[in-house]
């Protein structure tokens, strides 16, 4: 893999979690492909459009979105990230910290890259 493309693809995903702890939804969306598609741990399936209503009516806000031990597969234009997620903030006022198991589909287009699907698996808090 180019080190150049995977350089670029971990900065995209650096700027993403960035963009999560400044609760900016537009600068959040830039990262999301139209038809981007969320698998939470308890199954639940979102989109982006509603993902960006709860971050921009604050119902949704986070403190803390990291990713880490990310290994990066590429093919073409797509790449598959799998890595260890914390995340942590406020949903409808209730506090949460999570570390997950993160997959993550991403493509490269004309505008950078873009993740079109997250999938979550809860991982015990410590590990």
């Amino acid at each position: 893999m180019s080190d150049v493309i995977r350089l670029e693809l971990l900065r995209a995903i650096e700027a993403w979690d960035r963009a999560m702890v400044a609760n900016d939804p537009d600068a959040i969306g830039q990262y999301m492909a139209d038809d981007w598609t969320i698998i939470g741990p308890d199954g639940s399936v979102g989109g982006k459009t509603r993902f960006l209503e709860l971050v921009r009516s604050s119902e949704l806000t986070h403190n803390v979105m990291e990713s880490h031990e990310l290994d990066v597969r590429l093919y073409g234009e797509t790449a598959v990230v799998i890595g260890r997620g914390v995340s942590g903030g406020a949903y409808r006022g209730e506090p949460f910290y999570l570390v997950e198991q993160v997959s993550s589909v991403f493509h490269r287009g004309t505008s950078g890259w873009v993740c079109v699907l997250t999938h979550l698996s809860l991982l015990d808090r410590q590990a």
